[in-house]
């Protein structure tokens, strides 16, 4: 997740004695306790495809497709204002994903690990 530009891992959630939702987030630098409101998902990006594994197999002025070595899952980008066929594809099922965090839960769910960006140190959360 992302707070103040900077990327986090959520290590906990949690609720203050007035019902109030925040986040325990680290990174390489900080630790410290955050309002659930004040972070944010990262968007899905092309970027971020590339490091979870994903290569670009196709591109045109509508679409733009990346892979996984997995050949059931794909990730499309609608370039049309209507982003009808945007998102991720599994086995041919649109899976309503545009947040880093969900995709991670779905790969998980799948193949019970997260995926390559792991590697990186870039995102982990706990659920």
């Amino acid at each position: 997740m992302e707070y103040k530009n900077q990327i986090y891992t959520i290590t906990e959630i949690f609720q203050n004695d007035e019902k109030d939702y925040f986040v325990q987030i680290e990174n390489d630098f900080h630790s410290f306790s955050v309002p659930a409101k004040s972070i944010k998902p990262i968007q899905i990006t092309e970027e971020w495809l590339e490091k979870f594994g994903f290569s670009r197999t196709y591109s045109s002025e509508q679409r733009i497709r990346y892979e996984r070595p997995e050949t059931f899952i794909k990730y499309d980008f609608d370039l049309s204002s209507r982003k009808i066929v945007e998102g991720l594809k599994i086995y041919g099922n649109s899976i309503k994903c545009k947040y880093i965090h969900e995709f991670q839960n779905i790969f998980s769910c799948l193949f019970g690990k997260e995926p390559t960006s792991i590697s990186y140190g870039l995102m982990h959360t706990e659920s």
